[in-house]
């Protein structure tokens, strides 16, 4: 198994395994616990929206940063920030201050990390093993979410919402160990033509945010609602779901690694259509709700090493990963945005919660036009591709 041979993406996939037991527990049940807390379901996704749209502003100093820090240094930083958006959940009652303040909490530590981590991730990969170590990726934080959401659902119903939260972020702040062993790779202070070779990217993100913001933040609030409004039982089901999808990834990232993108992105996309689909008509059954959430990480495994080894590997071919990467992510938060904000004011026009969910259909073709169109062209060169770049080239100095 080649694409083990790399130490640095197994200590990023490592930390990104801690990482998501804390997204996989209590991540998960931010929108369902500000549902639980008074705030209307228009709301919460108003505030998914609101931490969305302050990281698009927030976003362009990560590269000043990053240019004094380094990538390394910048992901630890990340990792903590992340930490502090937990506790402050615990105090939001209704549209408090504690809400602002966990909108802006997240929004900075969401900005400093995912920009920081894709970055580092496509930086630090192998072009010819990209879609092998993803789906290591993506099958790791399945597998943290069998146990991390029962775990946060007994915490909240048992501790309350300040011993859960608190669990989490102490856990999250444990995730940075690994990130001390892994080389700090400098980021250029001037990169003419960084953020004009990003578009592809973002595009592929906006598309991805609309999906995310139907198929998370809609969702999590269907599934609650469907299963009486338990946390218990809203965990069970993110439990089972985890345990469906815990492998299925793994099987997508050695076809593409092998040359059989254009394929991938019909067996990626088809589970994520019929999921979709088997959601919309679960929202108040509870056996097709747990069901339809089961698929769910089936498609996500199938989906993301898709999604993410053309967006990975353009990021490589590109003057700056870091660059490249701050404005794919801008492009995720206009989508994520506009996706919330559709669905919330269906949902305040009185629209049914199930027929929200088709929203993220719209995305699914853009992405399905897009992967087609990437995989058509670069699909089939993998290993030519390698030898170009020099494999093990990192950008961005």
């Amino acid at each position: 198994m080649a694409f083990f041979r790399n130490t640095a993406v197994n200590l990023l996939n490592l930390h990104y395994g801690l990482f998501a037991l804390v997204m996989n527990g209590a991540g998960v049940f931010i929108c369902v616990y500000l549902l639980k807390a008074g705030v209307p379901m228009p709301g919460v996704l108003m505030a998914m929206a609101g931490i969305l749209l302050a990281r698009f502003f927030i976003r362009p100093a990560i590269v000043r940063f990053a240019v004094r820090f380094g990538l390394q240094r910048m992901l630890i930083a990340g990792t903590v920030l992340m930490s502090l958006q937990f506790p402050v959940i615990a105090f939001v009652h209704g549209a408090n201050l504690a809400l602002y303040l966990m909108i802006l909490v997240a929004a900075i530590g969401d900005t400093v990390y995912w920009s920081c981590y894709h970055a580092y991730m496509a930086a630090l990969g192998d072009h010819e093993h990209r879609g092998h170590q993803v789906s290591m990726r993506e099958a790791i934080a399945a597998m943290a979410g069998i146990v991390s959401p029962i775990l946060t659902g007994w915490l909240l119903i048992t501790f309350g919402p300040l011993a859960a939260f608190g669990v989490a972020s102490a856990i999250n702040l444990t995730a940075m160990v690994p990130l001390f062993w892994t080389p700090n790779i400098a980021v250029a202070k001037q990169v003419p033509g960084a953020f004009r070779a990003a578009l592809p990217g973002v595009l592929f993100f906006a598309a991805d945010g609309w999906i995310g913001s139907g198929i998370v933040f809609v969702w999590q609030i269907a599934l609650f609602v469907s299963l009486g409004g338990s946390f218990l039982n809203f965990g069970g089901a993110m439990a089972i779901s985890a345990l469906v999808g815990a492998v299925a990834g793994l099987f997508l990232g050695r076809h593409i690694d092998a040359g059989h993108g254009g394929r991938a992105v019909f067996f990626a996309l088809g589970p994520l259509v019929a999921m979709i689909l088997l959601r919309t008509v679960s929202v108040g059954h509870p056996a097709f709700a747990v069901a339809a959430n089961a698929l769910a990480y089936v498609g996500s495994c199938l989906y993301m090493p898709t999604l993410m080894t053309a967006v990975y590997n353009i990021a490589k071919r590109s003057p700056c990963p870091l660059r490249f990467h701050v404005a794919t992510e801008g492009g995720w938060d206009m989508g994520g945005a506009s996706g919330s904000l559709a669905a919330a004011l269906l949902l305040w026009l009185g629209v049914p919660l199930s027929l929200t969910l088709l929203l993220p259909l719209v995305g699914v073709a853009a992405a399905f036009v897009m992967l087609r169109r990437y995989y058509a062209l670069y699909g089939q060169v993998t290993r030519l591709e390698v030898e170009e770049i020099g494999g093990g080239q990192t950008a961005g100095h």
